[in-house]
């Protein structure tokens, strides 16, 4: 060893020392001693390793070294999860956390969480309750089910559905309908996850009922019809629609169960926008158990929404996997909260965040623009020319694939 090193190792203080100096006071009033005795051996080892490395030539000073452990505890401190703009183009973007929740939501979920609640707990009675209670009246008057449970997402609900239905047994999905979605969610593997085996049917661009009748077999335990909601096969198609598919499966006494993935809650083209089918139409349809998300076009929190014949809900409700998928109560106050905004519609594309930006008219998505580009131009004027630009936004979260919408950037 050099005596350079020798000398530095010897001048190292000791964390004792370090914590005992004033310059540290305020570092253990802010933080605390734990914290702060941490963050102070973490950087005399980041020294001594430095020393070896003949990269440190003087030791910083206590106040200096006071400065760095503050810095990097406030960092520590600071949450990973952040608001930020979305400037994607894409309205419900997976990665930035899709929909964004009206003030009703906010306001139910503040009040629930700083308290306790009856969750579990039937008022009325004064017995034990079902958390699903909470929601099932107001999905089954939206929707017109007969019940409705909830999971934490639609992969959750699909998984489910198919392990209490269909487990050891064989499911049939067209070709054309074997979706795979952002994440890696692949219908295939999902369907191997619950213990089903998946019979294809038809052909990728062509399915017709006979197909689906032909493969029946005393080891088939339902049908099932995917919404392909993040493609579109155009040119010479072919698909099933939900009412013969229903007619079929119920003469067989097996159940349909229909996954609509971003599925809405109302007619879409009332607002201008293309067409997806709803819920309560593919209940209508016939459908025994339909499938969807709570955070894409419905416009609430992160959930899986599962609604449908009582029969068949009760059965998924007393699958011991229930239990591992449930939803928190944070979830069920802020689900709340956005279903009760679509009992009033005619004020439900001002109040749900979701539609109101789906809908907005493109003079005010210019206006905003034209807000914006003073300072974007001042702030970027070393490195790029800013001008306004028309352009073309999309739906995103497998809604609407082909359909854009007029925007300004």
């Amino acid at each position: 060893m050099t005596r350079a090193k020798s000398s530095l190792y010897q001048q190292l203080p000791s964390v004792d020392r370090l914590l005992g100096d004033r310059a540290l006071a305020g570092v253990l009033k802010e933080f605390g001693a734990s914290a702060a005795t941490a963050m102070l051996r973490s950087l005399l080892a980041e020294l001594r390793a430095a020393i070896a490395a003949e990269e440190l030539t003087a030791l910083p000073s206590p106040e200096a070294l006071a400065a760095q452990a503050a810095q990097r505890l406030e960092r520590t401190r600071e949450a990973s999860l952040q608001p930020v703009f979305n400037l994607t183009g894409t309205l419900l973007h997976t990665g930035l956390g899709r929909a964004c929740l009206p003030e009703a939501a906010l306001d139910a979920v503040r009040r629930i969480a700083v308290q306790p609640s009856n969750l579990e707990y039937d008022l009325a009675t004064g017995k034990r309750g079902q958390r699903d209670s909470h929601i099932d009246a107001l999905l089954c008057r939206l929707t017109g089910a007969e019940a409705a449970t909830l999971v934490n997402n639609n992969a959750a609900a699909v998984l489910l559905c198919l392990n209490t239905l269909a487990h050891g047994r064989s499911v049939c999905v067209s070709r054309g309908e074997l979706v795979e979605i952002g994440g890696s969610f692949r219908m295939p593997e999902i369907m191997a996850s619950a213990g089903v085996r998946l019979r294809e049917v038809g052909t990728t661009n062509r399915t017709h009922l006979r197909d689906y009748a032909k493969a029946l077999d005393g080891e088939t335990a339902a049908l099932m019809k995917i919404h392909t909601s993040n493609y579109e096969i155009k040119g010479f198609t072919k698909s099933v629609p939900y009412r013969e598919l229903a007619e079929l499966a119920d003469k067989n006494g097996l159940p349909l169960l229909v996954d609509l993935g971003s599925g809405t809650l109302v007619d879409l083209a009332d607002y201008g926008l293309a067409p997806e089918p709803t819920v309560a139409q593919a209940l209508e349809a016939g459908a025994s158990l339909v499938t969807f998300s709570g955070d894409k076009l419905l416009g609430g929190p992160q959930c899986g929404v599962i609604a449908g014949r009582r029969e068949l809900i009760d059965a998924v409700n007393s699958n011991p996997m229930k239990r591992a998928l449930r939803v928190g109560k944070l979830t069920l106050a802020a689900l709340s909260a956005v279903l009760q905004l679509y009992l009033k519609p005619e004020t439900l594309a001002a109040e749900l965040p979701t539609l109101r930006l789906l809908t907005r008219p493109l003079g005010e998505i210019e206006a905003l623009a034209r807000q914006l580009l003073p300072a974007l131009q001042q702030r970027l004027a070393e490195a790029a020319t800013v001008e306004l630009v028309d352009c073309q936004s999309q739906v995103g979260s497998g809604a609407l694939p082909t359909s854009v919408l007029a925007s300004k950037g």
